[in-house]
């Protein structure tokens, strides 16, 4: 019974993890939805703006009939533009419809599974790990892994690889030096970062003046644009980041080999990194992504039902010649092995309610751990004489006296 209960799938745990999977596709379709809307809007204006005047203009005899002809020609091109941008707004959405298909159909497999031993959750959960490790390569900026990996497994609506591919060029052009692509996509999500109070735009701006004030002797950098700029995109944040807007200005009287401080600390080439990880964090907030790889979730959630206190104890962890009792802890125990050991140290224990762990517990010769019932019932099935036992795994036959009792406490 305990053993049945152990293998039944918990299907809300299971969904906390793939929350994504289905959230990301509804962001972009409202992202989608925003950006057509606006193009719509703005192109719609400006075709009615131009037709009033144009009209108005026609009766009032204050224009030719070719300048009717050209504003008409100026009208029809727009409206023109204004349909390949809608067109292509419909087939990201189709795109976007085509995946959250796959994606619910892919989830509502797993409603139908029961246990986790069952061979189709075998198969299922097999895929699920291949979707994290295709968000976890995009995450690293492995793309093109991550593009060779989702095509074996035929699984690119299930995973999420144009917005990682387009978040991570970004990163590498911030990391590269230059602003000019995180800044049109500070304009392109202006709304949406006001409302998350996003800092991302006025970092930029500011790494703009900071790059100004590095090259203030070149030939190239002009005094008076620096102040243009400082004016324009930073003095109207002087109220919500009074701090940082002088500091810029305290630019001004430091050079670059200054050893004063916080400037000293402004012009470090790693600020460019920095600015990466506010783009990142900014772009997986306005996506509700989550901020770390899932395939980080997953490790550590198994990490922690797994371990005990027992696990990072002095007796497990410290001798560099384990005793016989360390080793066979480390042998029986994942957590307690060489390869998780470390890794399983920050996460948290888990609060088990139940015990799953067999009655009358016998270690075996080979440090394989059974109970009593199950030994005996498989030592009838194979038809063993009295007083000896088979293991379940390996199949070697064994005589009770071999066998030692294994206390749980």
């Amino acid at each position: 019974m305990a053993a049945l209960e152990a293998s039944k799938i918990n299907h809300e745990n299971h969904l906390l993890l793939d929350q994504p999977l289905i959230r990301l596709p509804y962001e972009l379709l409202r992202k989608n939805f925003r950006s057509a809307h606006f193009a719509t809007e703005k192109d719609a204006a400006f075709v009615k703006n131009l037709l009033r005047e144009t009209a108005k203009a026609s009766v009032n005899a204050k224009t030719s009939p070719d300048d009717v002809v050209r504003n008409l020609d100026i009208m029809i091109k727009r409206l023109g533009s204004l349909k390949d941008k809608l067109s292509q707004h419909a087939d990201d959405e189709t795109h976007l419809y085509r995946q959250l298909d796959a994606r619910v159909a892919h989830l509502g497999e797993l409603a139908t599974m029961h246990t986790v031993d069952e061979v189709k959750y075998e198969t299922w959960s097999r895929r699920r790990l291949d979707r994290l490790l295709i968000d976890y390569l995009l995450r690293q900026g492995y793309n093109d892994s991550a593009k060779a990996l989702a095509d074996e497994r035929d699984m690119n609506d299930l995973v999420d690889i144009n917005t990682f591919v387009a978040m991570s060029r970004i990163r590498n052009a911030l990391e590269n030096g230059s602003v000019t692509e995180a800044l049109a996509w500070c304009a392109e999500n202006k709304k949406e970062l006001r409302r998350m109070q996003s800092n991302l735009e006025f970092m930029l701006r500011c790494q703009q003046f900071i790059e100004m004030m590095r090259t203030r002797s070149s030939p190239h950098t002009n005094m008076n644009d620096a102040l243009a700029h400082a004016r324009k995109y930073i003095v109207p944040f002087h109220d919500a980041y009074p701090l940082e807007v002088t500091h810029m200005a305290g630019l001004l009287a430091h050079r670059p080999d200054t050893p004063l401080e916080p400037y000293h600390a402004l012009y470090r080439a790693n600020r460019w990194s920095e600015l990466a990880d506010v783009f990142v964090d900014a772009h997986n907030r306005l996506l509700n992504l989550p901020p770390y790889p899932l395939l980080h979730t997953a490790l550590s959630s198994g990490l922690s039902a797994l371990k005990t206190p027992a696990c990072h104890s002095s007796q497990a962890t410290t001798s560099s010649q384990p005793s016989h009792s360390a080793s066979l802890i480390a042998s029986v125990c994942p957590i307690c092995s060489t390869e998780l050991n470390a890794l399983a140290r920050n996460v948290p224990y888990a609060q088990h309610s139940k015990s799953h762990v067999e009655s009358d517990l016998f270690l075996l010769p080979n440090l394989r751990v059974y109970g009593k019932a199950r030994l005996e019932e498989y030592a009838a099935m194979s038809g063993l004489p009295p007083g000896q036992v088979k293991d379940l795994v390996t199949s070697e036959v064994y005589r009770w006296e071999e066998l030692k009792k294994v206390f749980v406490s």
